[in-house]
């Protein structure tokens, strides 16, 4: 069963995921802020993270820059959830280490589709 880390600030997004997730065959393991994130990021070694970008104590940004820089996390896809629809921030999370870019309110089919992408990709790297 893959394991997802989903860093989330907001607790109504967290359940609706999570739950969604799970019906899909996902563990989940949740941070509430950057901090928590990076902590559980290293401890859980999840199979993948959706990282909200806009978190209190460290940002989405800062967090991705710092899994991304680290031997034992680096290998772990992130997707970057984002309420901001601007093309710069697709280009911001690319250049920030993110594997994937996801607008809210999100379209739920389109992530697992990205989430299996990623997932099936890691698995034949």
């Amino acid at each position: 069963m893959p394991k997802i880390l989903l860093v989330e600030d907001n607790e109504m997004n967290i359940n609706m995921l999570s739950r969604r997730l799970q019906k899909r065959g996902y563990s989940v393991v949740s941070a509430l802020d950057g901090r928590q994130g990076y902590l559980l990021a290293r401890s859980e070694s999840p199979d993948l993270i959706l990282m909200d970008i806009s978190l209190p104590a460290m940002d989405g940004w800062e967090l991705t820059r710092l899994l991304k820089s680290s031997e034992a996390t680096r290998h772990i896809p992130i997707i970057a959830l984002t309420a901001h629809a601007l093309v710069t921030d697709r280009e911001k999370a690319r250049e920030a280490g993110c594997d994937e870019y996801e607008t809210k309110p999100i379209d739920f089919e389109r992530l697992s589709k990205k989430i299996d992408s990623l997932l099936l990709d890691k698995k034949l790297a």
